[in-house]
């Protein structure tokens, strides 16, 4: 069996009965950890930082991460001259337009209340899954991210009375970033079936790379490197191996596995740890309003995966 046979089998998992907790879950479950506690590390890196010097160094960094994975699995390639337009698409979509938004969101707002804005991502995914005719969700994943929005809602007001109208624009870029991320999940579904999530994640990002690396040379050069404290470099670090290299890889795996929906809601599960780093790394203190929203979020979540109509067609 062959790469492309061995992604569409896999991918049919997500058309049957609801899956067990699995490997897929339990990783997904640590990217939830990663990309949480990555809010407040970025934030507190951007102290020190520009932020797109930053994006520019974590995304070289990360390139390489990848390529040596690519590497021991014997995956190297260029994708079929018939896709190169798509990935191409999919790499400025996901991590030029998407990390652009990510970056300069976060430096304009408190690290939770961000997590918040992306945490609407699924449910504009299980509309777009619904409109490309990827996935049919069913009625219990509606409901699910009825009670994930008004627990998002919840933590957002909550966040609005601290920030005032001041964090309003990283709001919209956030939201920005939200329907970016979105739509590069749906958008590399039939890449992902025809060569894999390890393959796909590296083309990506390399493109997100040859954006971002020149956009941020000038930043690199103003950069004050004397400034730059341990913690920071410890960030950029943190952010480059895992947020991105894993978290990347570990994203299209869930898609390739389980679907686009029950993929992108684990990403609701991202404010409630984003609450928990923001408050021990930056002293961001969520209120009783804003943990409500976080465990409602959490039920929302456990809803949506436990339904059976998230069915996956035919890539296309």
């Amino acid at each position: 069996m062959d790469e492309r046979d061995g992604a569409t089998e896999l991918g049919a998992e997500a058309t049957g009965p609801v899956p067990g907790w699995g490997w897929t879950e339990s990783s997904l479950a640590l990217m939830v950890c990663v990309w949480g506690v990555n809010f407040a590390v970025v934030k507190d890196a951007l102290r020190v930082f520009d932020p797109l010097g930053f994006n520019a160094l974590r995304f070289a960094i990360a390139s390489v991460l990848v390529y040596g994975v690519l590497r021991a699995r014997g995956e190297a390639g260029l994708p079929a001259r018939a896709d190169a337009p798509r990935v191409i698409a999919l790499g400025l979509l996901g991590n030029v337009i998407y990390q652009m938004c990510f970056i300069l969101g976060l430096d304009r707002s408190a690290a939770g209340h961000s997590a918040l804005i992306l945490a609407l991502t699924p449910v504009m995914t299980a509309f777009l899954s619904l409109a490309t005719g990827h996935e049919q969700p069913g009625g219990r994943t509606w409901g699910g991210a009825a009670l994930s929005i008004t627990g998002i809602a919840l933590v957002s007001g909550a966040g609005l009375g601290a920030q005032g109208r001041a964090g309003l624009v990283g709001d919209g870029i956030l939201l920005a970033a939200a329907i970016a991320w979105a739509a590069y999940t749906v958008g590399a579904r039939p890449i992902v079936a025809r060569y894999g999530s390890v393959r796909t994640t590296a083309w990506t990002l390399w493109v997100g790379a040859a954006g971002l690396i020149p956009a941020g040379i000038p930043a690199l050069r103003a950069q004050r490197w004397a400034a730059v404290t341990p913690g920071a470099w410890g960030g950029l670090a943190f952010s480059a191996g895992f947020a991105i290299s894993l978290g990347y890889l570990i994203w299209y795996r869930g898609v390739e596995r389980i679907g686009n929906t029950r993929t992108a809601i684990f990403s609701n599960l991202t404010p409630i740890v984003a609450l928990a780093a923001g408050a021990v790394i930056l002293r961001e203190r969520p209120s009783t309003l804003a943990l409500a929203g976080a465990a409602l979020t959490l039920v929302g979540v456990m809803v949506v995966r436990t339904d059976p109509g998230s069915r996956r067609r035919a890539a296309g």
